[in-house]
């Protein structure tokens, strides 16, 4: 009787289990075992050591070959601290660049339609010199609002101290507050000392990018309070009157230099304005001075004598205070 059950069992377990063992997965599971493997699959170059740069690279120009040119170039730096003075998003090879075509197309054109060498190329001098000379009034016009903004900064700053702030909380206070230039520059030295960098170099630093006599006072009288100690908030009140005082004597002096200053603009632009003038009315009379030798060497002394009558009288009406 055993031995029958056995035998039955035997044939069962045959005629089931043979034809499931032959059958495939089916394609839920073949579909739940691909999910399965994609999730705890790991690459074998995730595991491979990455290598890390740390090495900042600036791109000075979009155009590789100058940009290579450009990392070697020494005025690189100074164009690039110039341009980030004038809060101008250019690069340094977009700078040359314009400068370069400003010269060349002028140059160029002139020299076909007036066939005059020294014509085309003083005005391509101009014009390719416009560029750089408006940086360098966006520089001059930013830092100008620095200057007059700065005192309000220090009173915000004196009262964030009379308050029980602490300097640096002071100095988040005007990042906050106060209007650019000055917030965004108090906001850099206020995040790079967040950082981690001493007060003295966060300041050096802020020197550098506002190169102002009136802030380096501060951040001088700054630094010597945190050497010597002392009433900082009553430190900070004399700078800014100080500063105010200069601001105000530097305007008056403005006022009484005009006259020389606009004698010297009117006695520069005076000789060009009138050569240019008597080209108009008659080309062949002024023609003589760059068709002959004697000509050309008179108004290479001539223009040589204007930039020292301006300088010097640039030199005069400037009064450093």
């Amino acid at each position: 009787m055993g031995l029958i059950i056995g035998l039955v069992f035997v044939g069962i377990f045959t005629v089931i289990a043979l034809p499931l063992a032959t059958m495939g997965p089916s394609s839920s599971a073949k579909q739940a075992l691909a999910t399965l493997d994609s999730a705890i699959k790991v690459d074998r170059r995730e595991l491979l050591p990455q290598k890390l740069n740390v090495r900042k690279n600036e791109l000075l120009s979009s155009i590789p070959w100058l940009n290579q040119k450009l990392l070697k170039l020494e005025l690189t730096p100074y164009l690039r601290r110039m341009m980030s003075q004038a809060d101008l998003n250019w690069s340094t090879g977009r700078l040359l660049v314009l400068c370069a075509a400003g010269f060349v197309i002028p140059t160029y054109g002139l020299l076909l339609a007036t066939n005059n060498p020294l014509l085309a190329f003083a005005s391509g001098a101009g014009l390719g010199l416009l560029p750089f000379g408006f940086v360098l009034v966006k520089r001059h016009r930013r830092f100008s609002s620095f200057e007059k903004n700065l005192p309000e900064a220090l009173d915000l700053m004196v009262s964030g101290l009379r308050a029980g702030h602490s300097l640096l909380a002071a100095m988040a206070l005007v990042a906050r507050e106060c209007p650019q230039p000055v917030g965004g520059e108090f906001k850099i030295c206020f995040e790079e000392q967040n950082y981690g960098l001493e007060m003295k170099t966060a300041l050096e630093n802020l020197i550098v990018r506002v190169p102002l006599q009136d802030l380096k006072i501060t951040t001088t009288a700054i630094l010597i309070q945190k050497e010597s100690g002392g009433n900082l908030a009553e430190v900070l009140d004399k700078t800014t009157y100080v500063i105010r005082e200069r601001f105000r004597l530097k305007r008056q002096i403005m006022v009484h230099t005009a006259q020389g200053r606009l004698t010297g603009l009117i006695l520069t632009l005076l000789p060009i304005a009138l050569g240019v003038g008597i080209y108009f009315v008659d080309p062949g009379m002024i023609s003589i001075l760059w068709h002959r030798d004697i000509g050309i060497k008179l108004l290479w002394s001539a223009a040589g004598l204007i930039v020292l009558g301006g300088l010097v009288i640039w030199k005069i009406v400037d009064i450093d205070v």
